[in-house]
């Protein structure tokens, strides 16, 4: 279910503020994009997930190749993962910004993040000092049940079918987040998309 009407996206806007959340509506990707590099502090180490909503809006690869940011990925793409995997858990298990997106919001304000090996779970819950989180509007859902159903029958699909065809192995739903909220404001900014963006 897509979000279309401007009042509804307002209206959940509102809903995650109250969660105490920081929210910011954008209309497209490239808003998305200049909302989020303004958030980043020169010099701050940042780690994000392999997001399509990232790699939609142009942002995984402005991190990954600008030099202006310390973009953790780009250090752990080098590393080899059967001898350094101790090495790159530590890195990225506390950047100063996690930049992620999720795989569904509700209309009431929880966001659900699902992973099968858990990396990026730990900075997103509580690693991280800062938390931004691209989301667009096609993920929200009316509930958590239909949430699950989003990840089951949506996201997981996708990313089984990519990784099959990357890596030649799928993947699993194994560890699923919910935001319920922040306990104090000021660490997760949401950044919405009035526009679909990522899967």
């Amino acid at each position: 279910m897509a979000v279309t009407e401007a009042a509804d996206l307002d209206t959940i806007a509102e809903r995650l503020r109250e969660r105490n959340f920081e929210v910011v509506i954008v209309d497209d990707g490239d808003a998305a994009k200049a909302e989020v590099l303004k958030r980043i502090p020169e010099g701050a180490s940042i780690h994000s997930g392999k997001s399509k909503s990232l790699e939609d809006i142009g942002l995984f690869d402005e991190l990954l190749e600008n030099e202006r940011y310390d973009f953790l990925r780009r250090r752990t793409l080098k590393m080899d993962r059967r001898t350094q995997m101790g090495e790159i858990r530590k890195l990225t298990s506390s950047p100063d910004i996690m930049v992620n997106s999720a795989h569904a919001l509700t209309e009431a304000g929880q966001i659900v993040i699902t992973s099968a090996a858990g990396g990026q779970i730990g900075p997103i819950a509580s690693g991280a000092g800062h938390l931004i989180l691209v989301i667009g509007s096609q993920k929200v859902v009316p509930d958590l049940d239909a949430a699950f159903r989003r990840i089951r029958d949506v996201a997981f699909p996708y990313e089984d079918a990519r990784l099959r065809e990357q890596m030649g192995v799928g993947t699993k739903i194994t560890r699923t987040l919910i935001l319920d909220g922040d306990f104090v404001p000021g660490r997760t900014t949401v950044i919405l998309v009035r526009e679909p963006v990522g899967v």
